[in-house]
């Protein structure tokens, strides 16, 4: 099978041919029809966080495709099957966190992408008990970027409690961002969109944006204070000033929910006194689980969200990470195979 693989932190995937794997006890051999580029993959291949991905390492942890084998101990039923690869790939399935559905938090957990191969290649291993089935009103395509770009987005909003009428505020508009614009609206949230680049503010425009702001020609937090200030503040961009932004946009109990994650030195510093008299709570979210991704799945075939994403080739995938980098992609992109 044709794969696109990291064999250094320094260097561009290398497209290979390499042998079919086989599925061991409790896993699946999935074909994939489609894989979404996320900015985790980039920094997977870069090695940019304190914990290194294995290598040699094939990145991808939205990966769609059919079930075509079953290891011992895995369900038949599963045969011929739609199924997404998440982040999360398998947990233990029996810790605190796991049996309270929050299998997310599991520190036995194994990540697509990451710890385990991915899906930038015509065929993945997947853990049975960690894909979940694509309904046949989501095509494969769209189903790529809610596998993470869309759960991951769902869950911030879902953490954060937003109330109808309360302003959202959505920094980083992109393959994250313009999905997260439409979980806030659709819980009835009031939302603005801040991003440096005038493409992505346009797009959230289309997608109902109640106010946009371009944070490189005027200050996010005055524009969105004139507005009457923002009750949550979504942080979708790696950068550790973005998130101080967004710490002092917020209004009396609002919630700061980080979800972009910087390089490994990036700290951000909460004022004690005023985080205490304000109520103002500071939240991690990290994806979400099989159950949100179910619903995100049942939203999207109900007509309820869009996806925006360009189709890509495996072979393109060095320059398509440098779009990425660069911001010259709108939203998001996902490769075809």
């Amino acid at each position: 099978m044709k794969a696109a693989v990291v064999t250094s932190f320094d260097a561009p995937l290398e497209l290979r041919e390499i042998a079919v794997p086989e599925p061991g006890a409790g896993q699946l051999l999935v074909r994939i029809e489609a894989s979404g580029i996320c900015h985790t993959d980039i920094h997977a291949a870069h090695g940019d966080w304190p914990v290194k991905p294995k290598l040699p390492l094939i990145p991808g942890h939205e990966g769609i495709g059919v079930v075509e084998r079953v290891g011992e101990g895995a369900p038949a039923a599963l045969l011929g099957k739609r199924v997404a690869i998440p982040w999360l790939g398998t947990s233990c399935g029996h810790c605190r966190y796991c049996v309270s559905g929050w299998e997310t938090l599991c520190e036995s957990q194994l990540n697509s992408g990451y710890s385990v191969d991915g899906a930038y290649a015509e065929y993945a291993l997947a853990y049975a008990h960690g894909v979940v089935e694509v309904p046949d009103g989501v095509s494969s395509f769209e189903a790529a970027p809610l596998t993470c770009a869309g759960v991951t987005t769902y869950k911030a909003v879902k953490v954060a409690r937003v109330t109808p009428s309360e302003r959202v505020a959505v920094f980083g508009i992109g393959g994250l961002g313009h999905l997260a614009l439409q979980y806030a609206r659709l819980v009835g949230g009031v939302t603005t969109a801040v991003d440096i680049e005038p493409s992505k503010l346009e797009l959230a425009r289309e997608l109902g944006a109640d106010q946009t702001v371009d944070a490189r020609e005027e200050d996010a937090v005055e524009a969105i204070k004139r507005a009457g200030g923002a009750d949550v503040a979504i942080v979708l961009a790696a950068s550790p000033q973005v998130f101080d932004q967004a710490y002092r946009s917020l209004n009396r109990g609002g919630r700061l929910v980080m979800v972009a994650l910087p390089g490994d030195a990036a700290k951000l510093e909460v004022p004690i006194f005023e985080t205490v008299l304000q109520g103002i709570s500071v939240i991690g979210s990290i994806v979400g689980t099989r159950a949100d991704l179910a619903e995100v799945f049942a939203l999207h075939a109900a007509g309820r969200t869009g996806v925006v994403a360009e189709s890509r080739r495996l072979e393109t995938v060095n320059d398509d990470f440098a779009a990425v980098l660069a911001g010259r992609v709108r939203a998001r992109l996902v490769i075809e195979f």
